[in-house]
């Protein structure tokens, strides 16, 4: 995994395991692999996994089961998309405006770009 100094290693790490929810690799109520496993295969420290297992706890998209290790919570996929989006919302979006703005773009032009976007 490359990681970025703009952002905490295990934000990095949560953000790539919410990715692999998204995509199906880890589908809701599947087992994730243990805190040793996911730190040898991403190269960091062990305690740094933990904490991002941690921080996924914490926004209910993983379950940690006694015994049994951490799985994708029932519901994760929507929460992730909840998360990403108010996410978008208040970082990407503010700058995005900001941008255009400066740049003397109107709604009218984004709107005609978005539409040639999605003709792709």
């Amino acid at each position: 995994m490359d990681f970025k100094n703009q952002k905490a290693i295990y934000l990095q790490i949560a953000e790539h395991i919410m990715d692999q929810i998204l995509s199906g690799q880890y589908p809701e109520d599947g087992k994730l692999p243990s805190v040793r496993e996911y730190a040898t295969d991403v190269e960091v420290n062990v305690n740094t996994v933990a904490r991002s297992f941690e921080w996924l706890q914490n926004q209910n998209i993983v379950v940690k089961r006694r015994g049994l290790g951490n799985f994708v919570s029932p519901g994760a996929r929507e929460m992730v998309m909840d998360l990403r989006k108010r996410e978008f919302f208040s970082e990407q979006v503010p700058e995005f405006f900001r941008s255009m703005q400066a740049l003397g773009i109107t709604m009218d032009e984004v709107v005609s770009q978005y539409k040639v976007y999605n003709k792709r």
